[in-house]
């Protein structure tokens, strides 16, 4: 390509251009990858703005030329190239487009943000100068271009960065620009097709036109959120959610949205996945959904779209009324944002409603891999609380193991004269289902929820009632539980007052209160929480936890019909002194305590049962 040195110009940048190169050049950065992203976002705007003009001009240079961007590397000599097809530009657009800065304030911008140690390089697209973050790579840059009209000429542009900018006429047929620069040696591994391949696959995937990096195309997998949801096709979806999630697992479920005129334009691709990640449970780690802003990415962990309890969510949110590289602060602060969020939540709420009605196993499923993340809803998402409540799962005492049920459901199965809903915390199916306070339940068939995730323990007391029906542990002292007649005339005349103040004052240090039980059929005692009082299997795991949690006195409940408390009676009539009313009340109380593992010293239980033993057998 030849060039006449007559008609070369040199020009100064303005003394506000010098300083934002000079921060550009001489700073740190996290990701100088970016400037690739940044140079394929602009081929990629200058290809949108010539395909526009071949649809109403025909006299535009090589009208039907193929749109694409092709990026060639010499690995040898650190060199790099990227070249468009697009509309190109004038001497004018040079000087105005690249020769000044997009928008006032930016300088300051960036230096405070340089100062607060943002990482600067990430937010160079926001003001419109993504151009000068190749400055970060290279020392010097040549831009030959020629603008798509007829009557233009081609033209170089030069610079080092260091002032000034030079411009002048050369011999150019094609329409487009092509951006070229010797990479400095700590960055000659964007010279290699393998790094500019990788860099292009995470944030320009999806680019409007083709990429090449030589003679292959690199943006393979199409942009499938921009399609209508009636053509896309369970392959495709499956090969999509793979690439954005890297999973190797076809995902459970997929939502498409295409919204306008909610406070937010967007467009987003939301998956499913079958299994929970590693990290998803344990750290703050996992990737959740990627944000781009006209296909090209923004973020690839965009964890301020969604609530932290539904992260478990993968996939790709597209937006124009963001800008590019947007730093995570602005995000954060940013209404756009805001609305994009509380609609996504809402839209993923109404989805796993939809799919908890129309396919139950699917939910189940779902379920059983997120619902522990999901479950936290309750306590931080007051909003949408109503509807996380609905789409809770717990197993019951009338459903086989495994079997889930809603509240809703529960309620639709409620006796005609039960008025409160019933649960039971605890580690295991087993361990509630032996717990002697559901012998009640049992007998009478009344259905009780099992709470066996330790999550439930801390978001049911947020829950205090469902459909106006109290939800009530059945381990606490204040059910309305009904009492047979005449078991209640028994329990008056073989358990006399003076017996239960007896209990009462040999265990005085012990419970908060003694009372005969309407709950207990086989067993003889039981412990329960007062009404105020936090339930057994909750201290239980505030102290595994870590938490402050002492542990509150609970209440003793007698079973009068049980025979070692008749005996008790009988023995009591006959010697109110005797010694070993004592030993079997203590006994008693602490087989209650072993059984909620709230057993103090197991020696001094197992020595007093000896003692009774001993004399039992006399």
């Amino acid at each position: 390509m030849t060039t006449a040195s007559s008609n070369k110009e040199t020009f100064e940048y303005q003394a506000e251009m010098k300083q934002l190169l000079h921060l550009i050049i001489h700073s740190l950065y996290t990701h100088p990858e970016v400037f690739l992203r940044e140079l394929i976002s602009n081929a990629s705007d200058a290809s949108n703005k010539v395909r526009y003009l071949q649809m109403k001009n025909d006299t535009i240079i090589d009208r039907n030329k193929e749109l694409k961007i092709k990026i060639e590397s010499d690995e040898k000599e650190h060199r790099f190239s990227i070249e468009d097809s697009g509309i190109g530009m004038s001497r004018d657009d040079l000087i105005n487009n690249i020769g000044t800065i997009a928008s006032s304030g930016t300088l300051e911008f960036l230096k405070d943000a340089k100062k607060a140690k943002n990482d600067v390089g990430e937010m160079i697209g926001q003001f419109g100068v993504g151009f000068y973050s190749a400055f970060m790579v290279t020392d010097e840059i040549v831009v030959e271009t020629r603008h798509a009209d007829k009557d233009s000429v081609g033209l170089r542009w030069t610079s080092s960065g260091d002032g000034s900018y030079s411009i002048e006429e050369v011999k150019r047929e094609e329409r487009g620009t092509k951006i070229s620069f010797k990479l400095k040696d700590e960055f000659k591994e964007y010279s290699t097709d393998f790094k500019i391949k990788d860099t292009i696959k995470k944030y320009s995937n999806f680019a409007d036109f083709p990429i090449h990096v030589g003679k292959e195309k690199v943006n393979t997998i199409e942009p499938l959120w921009i399609k209508k949801a009636k053509d896309l096709k369970a392959e495709e979806l499956k090969e999509f959610y793979k690439f954005v999630a890297n999973d190797w697992e076809d995902p459970l479920d997929h939502l498409h949205l295409s919204l306008e005129g909610v406070g937010a334009t967007f467009k987003a691709l939301l998956f499913i996945p079958k299994r929970a990640p590693f990290e998803l449970m344990r750290t703050q780690d996992h990737k959740t959904v990627q944000l781009y802003s006209n296909r090209i990415m923004i973020m690839e962990d965009c964890k301020d779209l969604l609530p932290e309890y539904l992260q478990f969510i993968r996939g790709v949110v597209d937006t124009a009324d963001l800008s590019l590289n947007v730093s995570r602060e602005m995000v954060q602060s940013s209404p756009v944002m805001q609305k994009i969020k509380t609609t996504l939540t809402n839209k993923i709420l109404q989805w796993l409603d939809k799919m908890a009605t129309k396919n139950t196993e699917k939910y189940a499923e779902f379920y059983k891999t997120f619902g522990k993340l999901f479950k936290y809803g309750v306590n931080s998402d007051f909003a949408n609380k109503d509807k996380i409540v609905d789409l809770l799962r717990f197993e019951t005492s009338q459903q086989k193991e495994g079997v889930l049920s809603s509240f809703k459901t529960y309620v639709s199965r409620m006796k005609e004269d039960q008025k409160e809903i019933y649960y039971l915390s605890g580690e295991s199916r087993g361990q509630v289902e032996s717990n002697p306070n559901m012998e009640y339940f049992k007998k009478h068939e009344i259905e009780v929820l099992y709470l066996i995730d330790p999550v439930d323990a801390f978001i049911i007391p947020s829950i205090p009632e469902y459909d106006k029906k109290p939800i009530k542990a059945v381990d606490k002292g204040d059910l309305d539980l009904k009492e047979d007649e005449k078991k209640g005339e028994k329990k008056d005349n073989e358990l006399s007052k003076a017996l239960i103040d007896l209990f009462k004052e040999t265990l005085k240090d012990k419970t908060e209160d003694v009372r005969t039980s309407k709950r207990l059929v086989d067993s003889a005692v039981t412990l329960v929480a007062s009404a105020d009082g936090a339930d057994k299997h909750t201290e239980h795991l505030m102290k595994m936890m870590g938490q402050d949690a002492p542990q509150s006195k609970r209440i003793l409940e007698v079973n009068a019909d049980h025979p070692v408390i008749r005996n008790l009676s009988k023995r009591y009539i006959a010697n109110d002194k005797d010694p070993m009313l004592n030993k079997c009340i203590l006994g008693l109380f602490e087989s209650a305590q072993l059984i909620d593992d709230e057993l103090v010293s197991k020696n001094d239980y197992v020595k007093r049962m000896m003692e009774i033993m001993e004399e039992a057998t006399q």
